[in-house]
């Protein structure tokens, strides 16, 4: 469950400003002063005490630089390799989510009894623990830990629901089962099974997870070169303010040193197309279902989880790909940055076949602090053009179901008599689910849909504003593009389909 992070965020935002700030600035040797002005004082305010919250926030530092955390006994200086990464360009050296040792609270998974027990005469809690884990002391049922295997059946039978499960925020909220605990009971990712979804940043009451960025990179290409171009992802409406309209969004990238804005919502439409004509050609004669290909992290799943059906998974290449090429096509020598929600994407950029496409990727967060470090303030932009390279379709990608949505609307364009099912799944737990019963045949003939985020891009790690408040606004912006259907967009003879 993504938890209700102000605090977490403010230190986020502060060390993304700073480091933000530092880049533009140019003067690397104040690196080692930005614990301090992060954390002023000599009190602690969150943990027990300043100098251990100044560590954690030195990590913090070097992640959002793109650097390695430090070894955990070490004690190099915070500017350790800082002068590799001040170049304008630099991709991510993985692993790409981490998990800073001395933050994490070492959170117990273990089932106990609460003060709800009753003391019942039937005890069948006891009755059903095959280990003996299970006894009565005092009227109560205790639980013995270090006999308990966690399969909770005591938590199923109470008749009161007096045992609860005390799961790891991290663990739970990651649906590949990535994160495990080691000796000391701190969380370790298994980055076999990792997809960078990002759900375990955000559900981390301590803020112990953090993934790496590209801020001190960009802001060197933004003081470099004439030519750095936004590619903004379907999702910014609603980021940055009520108030913030998209002519001053465009206005605001502007401002802060980007040549030109693209929406990602030009290659969305572009990536409906092509799934359409390839479940037209595929489903089910070739194949038994398509599953969509737009969320990184839906697809890394189901590639790592379901290799047999990987076939099923459509080769369309990603709205943030076929943005990216279609505007370098536009301009050849071009920096193309992802603006976007999502930490999955940054992975992806990373990838050798993306990598001469996007050269940066950041998110609403890290872009956020920059507009900040610049001292641009977003309500106070007057003016500003509009998007409208995009369709509606397009824009939809924002929200769960709308790929889905998108790519039968080009379908039904195409041959009018196809009926087409869809079911869709958001949050990888219930993605797991939906490719298990579609292994099954339960999903043949179907467009299957998956987003990692629950309820879409807007809930992204990277995002700004509550995803309910945005899923209105996209909505609204959705509803006011003059063209609708993906098959309506311009660009679609100018781009080259390339597949995966």
């Amino acid at each position: 469950m993504r938890i209700v992070d102000k605090t977490i965020r403010e230190i986020r935002r502060k060390v993304f400003y700073e480091v933000a700030k530092l880049a533009f600035d140019g003067d690397y040797t104040k690196v080692g002063e930005l614990p301090y002005r992060i954390l002023p004082g000599v009190e602690a305010q969150h943990r027990s005490s300043i100098f251990l919250e100044r560590a954690i926030v030195g990590e913090r530092i070097r992640l959002a630089i793109g650097l390695p955390l430090r070894a955990f006994d070490a004690h190099a200086p915070l500017a350790t390799g800082i002068s590799e990464s001040a170049i304008d360009e630099k991709f991510y050296d993985p692993p790409l989510i981490n998990i800073i040792k001395f933050a994490c609270n070492a959170c117990p998974d273990k089932f106990v009894v609460s003060d709800c027990c009753q003391g019942c005469l039937s005890h069948p809690c006891l009755d059903v623990c095959h280990k003996g884990a299970v006894s009565m002391r005092d009227g109560k049922s205790v639980i013995d830990e270090a006999k308990c295997v966690k399969c909770g059946r005591c938590k199923e039978v109470c008749p009161y629901s007096a045992i609860i499960h005390m799961k790891r925020p991290c663990s739970a909220a990651c649906g590949v089962d990535a994160i495990d605990s080691d000796e000391n009971r701190r969380a370790v990712i298994d980055y076999g099974k990792c997809v960078a979804c990002g759900m375990c940043i955000v559900s981390c009451p301590f803020g112990a997870i953090s993934d790496k960025g590209q801020i001190f990179q960009l802001a060197h290409a933004l003081n470099k070169h004439d030519n750095v171009i936004a590619i903004v992802a379907p999702s910014f409406v609603g980021q940055f303010g009520a108030t913030v309209t998209p002519a001053k969004f465009v206005l605001a990238l502007k401002q802060l040193g980007f040549s030109d804005v693209v929406e990602v919502a030009v290659g969305a439409d572009l990536c409906a197309i092509e799934e359409a004509k390839d479940f037209i050609a595929l489903v089910p004669e070739k194949q038994a279902f398509m599953a969509t290909s737009c969320c990184p992290s839906w697809i890394m799943m189901a590639k790592k989880q379901f290799p047999e059906l990987r076939e099923n998974i459509s080769l369309a290449l990603t709205p943030m790909v076929l943005t990216a090429r279609l505007t370098k096509k536009k301009y050849p020598d071009s920096k193309i940055v992802f603006v976007g929600p999502c930490t999955a994407k940054k992975l992806e950029a990373s990838r050798k076949s993306v990598r001469s496409d996007v050269d940066f990727v950041i998110t609403f967060e890290e872009l956020m602090a920059m507009f900040d470090a610049k001292n641009i303030s977003l309500k106070d932009i007057d003016g500003g053009e509009e998007l409208e390279d995009a369709t509606a379709a397009g824009r939809g990608f924002a929200v769960s179901g709308g790929v889905a949505s998108a790519v039968v609307e080009v379908i039904n364009r195409l041959e009018p008599d196809k009926h087409v099912d869809t079911v869709t799944a958001e949050g990888l737990k219930n993605c797991r689910v939906l490719l298990e019963m579609a292994s099954k045949g339960k999903y043949d003939g179907y467009l299957l849909e998956g987003m990692a985020c629950p309820g879409g891009c807007v809930a992204g790690t990277g995002t700004l504003a509550p995803s309910k408040k945005t899923t209105a606004i996209v909505a609204k912006y959705k509803s006011e593009a003059i063209k609708k259907n993906a098959l309506e967009s311009e660009f679609e003879a100018e781009m080259d389909f390339t597949k995966e």
